[in-house]
């Protein structure tokens, strides 16, 4: 654990002091991000507005921080060790499906999401057939997070007006795609639950089989926090509204692993949290696919270092430093495959040697025991299930979401 850790620092040594100061979806590039904040966030309120609206926001978060603590500790007590399902196996192995053949393709696809939806759509399926029409055909095709709409900048409305529903006529096209190709198609998008999640922004990643039906939906498992100076993600995840995801979905659903063919899969958007992936790799991932609105390179390929897996990372297009240049990384962190450009659309593929590297393989060797004293009395500043609230409590912006955690938190309130 101690490991993972100095990794995680080195990643972000890597990308420089500029980082901190990166705006909305992680990870911006600064004159990027400032740019898009200063002409596509919707401006705050004034004065007069803001003060008329206080008695209002001040009742909104008082609601959330009464119902978030106590509600989720009791239901905490309630999930207790005895009623989990059994997550990892005590001796080290992990369950796996018979591999269909000793080696996979791999296809990372990066396209620039820079058109209509629906046009973005077809660009979509274009260069997925194009990658399927290639010698050495691809088993898996991953696109990256917001591949149908780049990213949404704006209020809550705004980004549920771009958000899919899942399935619907996107997956449909997606499947016809997964079916002509006889692979797995993996993207990630905006997506809105009317019926279970009404008003919630859900940051999801869809996996399509190769029957062109939908296999699962891969929630987001948390979003980066206090990376931004002036506001935070608003996207819902399974930490800001745990405990009735549980109810929903169960425990297993929380960290994913897909058992295929083409070996064990696990599916994530999340940046620089190394726990979350050392949590899907115990949990038995051997290829761990991750999609990205901009990323750090160091982040996958020490991804994969730490916790003996393959991974890649599917990413839009984009001028900075952080934009592009898709990547597949083996079990030593290196690159097998990438995509050149930052600003131009294509794709990159790898063999992986899958039933090589099952056999005898056990998940990783993590210190938690000896470290186990030290995360007890660790306090995360964030309760769960901050976001577990009526729609109309739902912050409407980054700047109310921040607002809602400097009210909340537990580091900034002792």
């Amino acid at each position: 654990m101690r490991l993972i850790y100095i990794i995680l620092i080195f990643a972000f040594a890597s990308c420089g002091e500029e980082t901190s100061t990166a705006s909305n979806e992680a990870p911006m590039e600064n004159d990027l991000v400032e740019s898009a904040c200063d002409t596509n966030e919707p401006e705050l309120e004034s004065e007069s507005e803001s003060e008329s609206n206080t008695e209002q926001d001040t009742e909104m978060i008082n609601e959330l921080v009464n119902g978030s603590e106590n509600e989720s500790e009791s239901q905490m007590e309630e999930m207790t060790e005895a009623n989990l399902p059994e997550l990892v196996k005590p001796d080290g192995t992990y369950e796996t499906v018979p591999l269909e053949k000793s080696s996979i393709v791999l296809t990372v696809i990066q396209n620039a999401a820079n058109l209509s939806p629906e046009g973005n759509l077809a660009r979509m399926i274009e260069m997925g057939e194009e990658a399927c029409a290639q010698e050495d055909k691809p088993d898996i095709l991953l696109y990256h997070e917001f591949p149908l709409t780049g990213y949404v900048y704006g209020e809550r409305s705004s980004k549920l007006t771009q958000a899919i529903t899942v399935p619907g006529p996107e997956t449909d096209a997606l499947g016809e795609l997964a079916r002509s190709c006889d692979a797995y198609v993996i993207f990630g998008a905006y997506a809105k639950d009317p019926i279970d999640w009404p008003g919630h922004i859900l940051s999801l990643s869809t996996v399509i089989g190769r029957d062109g039906e939908i296999l699962t939906k891969v929630w987001k498992q948390r979003n980066i926090k206090r990376f931004y100076d002036t506001f935070e993600i608003t996207t819902t995840t399974v930490e800001a509204v745990r405990d009735r995801f549980r109810e929903l979905y169960g425990a297993e659903k929380e960290f994913e692993v897909i058992r295929t063919e083409f070996g064990n899969l696990a599916i994530s958007s999340v940046q620089l949290d190394p726990l979350v992936f050392s949590a899907l790799a115990v949990r038995g991932a051997e290829i761990i696919l991750r999609t990205s609105t901009l990323f750090f390179a160091s982040d996958v390929a020490y991804t994969s270092l730490v916790n003996n897996v393959y991974s890649a990372m599917s990413n839009i297009t984009d001028a900075s430093e952080y934009g592009g240049q898709s990547i597949i990384v083996n079990p030593m962190g290196e690159t097998m495959a990438q995509v050149e450009s930052r600003i131009s659309e294509g794709f990159a593929s790898a063999r992986i040697p899958i039933a090589a590297f099952r056999a005898g393989r056990r998940i990783p060797q993590l210190t938690t025991e000896l470290t186990a004293d030290v995360f007890k009395q660790y306090t995360p500043e964030i309760p769960m299930n901050h976001l577990d609230v009526p729609e109309s409590q739902l912050p409407q912006n980054g700047e109310q979401m921040k607002t809602l955690f400097d009210q909340i938190s537990r580091w900034l309130n002792l």
